[in-house]
């Protein structure tokens, strides 16, 4: 059986084939809200074309979204170009997660998928740190159940806010400079930003750590920004770059059967 799943965040689109449980093809897409359902739709017929995929060997397809203004279109595309009625995470399917948030219903399909992936290939108690546009932590209890969420600034979004609002400082590749003093302004930007964020993570995992009374929680970093994470902050034990398409996977295979998908 192959899955086709979508990951839609508010700045990349992570699109993904499975065939069984093997990942064999994956792709970004930069999100826009202003492509029509034809222009989704060749795009993902041209990408399927470019890894030799045919689109009739497609046997379900899942969607995850925290971008609901384009979803017409988008779920348009995957039924014109296509011909699948796509699986949605939301309200209503099969997760086979327990999320015992304040208010489960504000909780995003990306945590969900995370939660449904990490439980599944790391057990609990688990913290995922998701470096996204939004760097998500979320907490996983030792009873399997989605507890809680800390939400922060993800690095492109602070990059932009320097040079956006200072009329001097340019924009800047993110990465980690050698030494963290430097006289180079783009590296003076780049040190603060990267060394500062590295802080930043080391101190909030370790405060969820203390809190939950787990010094050992197993810590997993996914997320676009989490390669650069991987190996520099000494409380992450694993970088899983496809942990939320897995969690897409997961997700599709309980629902499979069900409302005539």
């Amino acid at each position: 059986m192959r899955i086709l799943v979508f990951d839609i965040g508010n700045t990349q689109i992570k699109m993904g084939v499975y065939d069984q449980k093997e990942l064999i093809a994956s792709w970004r897409l930069t999100t826009s809200c202003d492509k029509t359902t034809d222009e989704y739709g060749v795009d993902i017929r041209m990408l399927l074309g470019y890894e030799n995929i045919e689109a009739e060997s497609i046997d379900y397809v899942a969607v995850s979204s925290v971008v609901p203004a384009l979803m017409h279109s988008f779920v348009g595309a995957v039924r014109r170009y296509l011909h699948k009625e796509p699986l949605v995470v939301g309200p209503g399917i099969r997760t086979g997660i327990r999320i015992k948030t304040a208010n489960p219903a504000e909780v995003g399909a990306d945590l969900i998928c995370d939660v449904a992936a990490g439980l599944e290939k790391y057990g609990a108690p688990l913290l995922i740190v998701d470096f996204g546009t939004v760097t998500k932590y979320e907490v996983i209890n030792q009873d399997r159940e989605f507890v809680y969420a800390v939400f922060s600034p993800g690095l492109g979004v602070s990059a932009k806010a320097m040079s956006d609002s200072a009329a001097q400082l340019p924009g800047i590749e993110i990465r980690k400079p050698k030494k963290i003093l430097t006289s180079v302004t783009a590296e003076c930007m780049q040190a603060g930003l990267v060394y500062g964020y590295i802080g930043q993570v080391e101190y909030i995992v370790d405060l969820i750590r203390k809190e939950m009374a787990m010094p050992d929680m197993k810590v997993v970093a996914t997320g676009g920004f989490g390669r650069l994470f991987g190996n520099e902050i000494e409380q992450i034990d694993t970088y899983d770059s496809n942990l939320t398409l897995d969690g897409l996977r997961i997700i599709a295979e309980r629902n499979i059967g069900r409302s005539g998908r």
